[in-house]
């Protein structure tokens, strides 16, 4: 089983085969509090301003950006919808991919290091 640590030490890189059902419930375990819905692994993080909000945003915008892999961000006043899944898997038709869990897990960090 792939631990939260291990996620941290990777690269994303380009895939063509996304995970199975029993793989994402595996890899789900590594990133505690990101759920599938809708074709995607969702986390939604809380802050006390828009301020803060837009914070976290610039923060993973840098590391997403290093990784070259994009989620979906739905922002409010006080919160943050992220989004990950992987569309050039599965011919092209989407699905959830490692580097999701790599770009959750690397998100998370963020987050606990300067907003928890």
């Amino acid at each position: 089983m792939v631990t939260t640590t291990e996620l941290l030490e990777k690269k994303c890189r380009h895939l063509d085969t996304g995970l199975t059902a029993a793989e994402i419930a595996e890899y789900l375990v590594a990133v505690a509090g990101w759920s599938l819905k809708d074709g995607k692994i969702v986390q939604t993080f809380s802050f006390n301003n828009y301020y803060e909000t837009l914070a976290f945003i610039n923060a993973i915008a840098y590391v997403i950006h290093a990784e070259d892999h994009h989620p979906e961000l739905v922002v409010t006043y006080n919160r943050c919808v992220v989004k990950f899944d992987t569309h050039s898997v599965n011919g092209g038709k989407g699905g959830i991919s490692e580097n999701d869990f790599i770009c959750a897990a690397k998100v998370d960090a963020i987050f606990q290091q300067s907003f928890a």
